[in-house]
């Protein structure tokens, strides 16, 4: 297949509508407007929902719950999996999650749940701990670091230059 072979595909394209055209057109006189009213008048703009004074289906129908625009949506991430993929003395972040698949989002913060007794020394720098994770890591000796997200992400931003440069030395 070459560029200059590109053909539209039949029927895939329509004609523009052509009003006020006279009236053999079928479009002319009224140009699909109908007759009189609100619609038929020049500048026309009904607002969406507007039924003609009636009161709208959307004001008309009960509302129900409550969403919180400014919620936190935390990604989590079990204190038993960190346990099973890292080595002993290793250093957790966010950017080690990623690459062991654990999180897929560098945008949204990371919080470690679960009271699993830990089997190795570990230091995780993540948005926040539960209770019980925390306790279980500092228990055994490691440490829980809170980070803010920005700073996870300008670490990133980093860690990517450095390896983009590497690879153009080599």
């Amino acid at each position: 297949m070459e560029l200059n072979s590109l053909q539209i595909v039949p029927g895939s394209r329509h004609k523009e509508k052509r009003v006020g055209h006279g009236i053999g057109s079928g479009m002319g006189k009224t140009s699909t407007r109908g007759q009189k009213g609100q619609g038929a008048r020049q500048g026309r703009k009904v607002p969406v929902g507007f039924e003609g004074g009636q009161l709208p289906l959307y004001r008309r129908l009960p509302k129900h719950g409550f969403k919180n625009v400014n919620r936190l949506e935390y990604q989590p991430v079990s204190l038993k999996l960190i346990d099973d993929i890292f080595t002993d003395g290793e250093v957790v972040d966010n950017i080690a999650l990623i690459e062991v698949n654990l999180i897929k989002n560098l945008n949204a913060p990371v919080k470690v749940l679960g009271s699993v007794e830990m089997t190795k020394k570990l230091t995780i720098k993540v948005q926040a701990f539960s209770k019980s994770a925390k306790d279980s890591v500092e228990k055994k000796g490691g440490k829980c670091e809170v980070v803010s997200l920005k700073d996870t992400r300008v670490q990133a931003k980093k860690e990517l230059v450095q390896a983009l440069l590497n690879t153009e030395a080599e």
